[in-house]
């Protein structure tokens, strides 16, 4: 293993028991992650990117295989222990922004720092100003979500994954919702983030100029990595070939039919 490595999987399978049917959503997936890189999940629907950045994101446990962020193995820890890497490591962006409406651009961003111990009410202001005024929304901080256009509310909640200074920055379809001139800006703003903080960035994007904005990218097909290159649209080629060759052409199916003798309750397994 690469000493160095922010993160480090190795032999990562995450399978969903759903009953008659067990889903493998991951199969076998190994690789490393350095401080500092700016990287996209990519493939077809079905293809694990999503439980992929769900496990790197220490929000699911994969079911076998070692995961470690920044030495620390997460692959045994419990929902209660990984919520805390999350608050202090991590910080996420999603495509539907998912702000608290009733609540200003400023009171969305102090919210994380709620469940930081140790930090006063004016310390949350503070640091929840400063990042805004990083996204250029200084001047809305008294705003709620209803008043903010698209690409502001990504970014509110941009600032809100930054209020904690977290060491990885994860997004899932972040520009989703934006058209083509907001998406390039919040790319924009991922790239200085990544240059200037030296944060990692992770992205899940089926759009390939988001994609291209990035220095790597990991190809998923059927729970597994492809291809992992920097070289970018070298990757992309592979993913379009990948989704071609998904339903019913692919090498591989994701769902496993369970005998009935071997069929649990998935409440039981959850």
């Amino acid at each position: 293993m690469n000493p160095v490595s922010l993160i480090q999987l190795r032999h990562i399978a995450k399978t969903y028991d759903l009953g008659a049917v067990r889903v493998h959503a991951l199969r076998d997936v190994s690789l490393d992650i350095e401080a500092g890189e700016f990287l996209a999940l990519v493939g077809p629907s079905g293809s694990g990117k999503s439980t992929l950045m769900n496990t790197l994101g220490c929000l699911d446990r994969p079911t076998t295989g070692s995961y470690l962020l920044a030495g620390e193995e997460i692959a045994t820890l419990g929902a209660d222990e990984r919520a805390l890497i999350r608050n202090r490591r991590l910080g996420f962006v999603f495509q539907n922004f998912n702000l608290l409406a009733r609540t200003t651009a400023l009171e969305n961003v102090e919210l994380p720092l709620l469940y930081t111990p140790g930090v006063s009410a004016t310390e949350r202001h503070d640091r929840a100003l400063e990042q805004l005024e990083l996204v250029g929304l200084g001047d809305r901080l008294d705003h709620h979500p209803s008043q903010l256009s698209g690409g502001q509310q990504q970014r509110v909640a941009i600032a809100r994954a930054l209020v904690n200074n977290p060491d990885i920055l994860m997004g899932d379809e972040p520009t989703g919702n934006l058209d083509s001139k907001t998406s390039r800006a919040v790319m924009d703003l991922f790239a200085r983030l990544n240059a200037e903080r030296k944060i990692n960035v992770i992205l899940v994007t089926h759009d390939h100029l988001v994609a291209r904005c990035t220095r790597r990218v990991i190809v998923l097909r059927d729970g597994r990595v492809v291809v992992d290159t920097p070289e970018i649209d070298k990757g992309l080629e592979i993913m379009q070939a990948a989704s071609w060759e998904t339903g019913e052409a692919a090498e591989e199916t994701m769902e496993e039919e369970v005998p009935p003798e071997e069929q649990t309750d998935p409440e039981d397994s959850a």
